[in-house]
């Protein structure tokens, strides 16, 4: 069904590689009127520079349909390893940067009534992986499952859905430096998948764009895990 999206104002963070590319240029090929955002053009843990673009974009459009958090900043280690810097800038990476997009976004999609965020947790939340030194990444995650619940209670009244997709392990430039780092990886991931292969962001794109369209109309406050069944077991 082609142009899922047409007439709706999408704003995408993280849209110049990974999940966010892909969802942005999906959106844009679904009929979607796409704002893309990554740190070139604004500093998503500023608060001011956050204030700022959205207000021009409200300028400019006058409303938001679709917000999709798929920005993300994360450190990887081991809790003995961890520092306390890299564990506040990972919460900082993976929640607030979630929160101050969709804060200066809500007066916008409050507009139109009937809007969708779409944010990202991971199955990180859901189960540890073995061999994976993702504490902060997991803590984060799950404060993004939790926030959501809450946004979409408060965003109902003004017609505005909320929803978590878990992607799995997905191919992208950044996950590819896991793959390189450790060669056993993979294995270990398709171990916990049934289906033994690796995502591509353009499976997650998908589910997004249902959650962006009005055929989620009666969607809100739920997860949707795109892992190929590894928290199925």
């Amino acid at each position: 069904m082609p142009d899922r999206l047409a007439g709706k104002v999408a704003v995408v963070t993280g849209a110049a590689s990974g999940i966010g590319r892909g969802c942005a240029d999906t959106f844009a090929a679904e009929g979607a009127t796409v704002i893309g955002i990554d740190r070139a053009e604004c500093d998503l843990l500023d608060e001011a520079s956050v204030n700022a673009l959205f207000a021009a974009i409200g300028a400019e459009h006058g409303r938001i349909d679709v917000l999709v958090n798929a920005a993300a900043f994360a450190v990887f280690d081991w809790i003995e390893e961890l520092s306390y810097a890299d564990w506040k800038a990972t919460l900082a990476g993976e929640l607030d940067i979630v929160f101050l997009a969709t804060r200066a976004a809500w007066p916008l999609l409050k507009v139109g009534g009937n809007s969708s965020v779409i944010n990202f947790a991971s199955a990180n939340a859901a189960h540890a992986l073995e061999g994976s030194p993702a504490l902060a990444h997991c803590a984060g995650k799950g404060g993004v499952l939790a926030m959501t619940r809450q946004l979409a209670m408060e965003g109902a009244p003004h017609g505005i859905r909320a929803n978590t997709i878990s992607p799995g392990f997905i191919r992208t430039a950044a996950t590819a430096q896991h793959l390189a780092a450790d060669p056993a990886f993979e294995q270990r991931v398709l171990a916990r998948n049934m289906l033994k292969m690796l995502g591509e962001p353009q499976d997650i794109a998908w589910c997004a764009v249902w959650l962006a369209s009005d055929e989620a109309r009666y969607v809100t406050g739920a997860d949707f895990p795109v892992d190929g069944g590894a928290t199925a077991w």
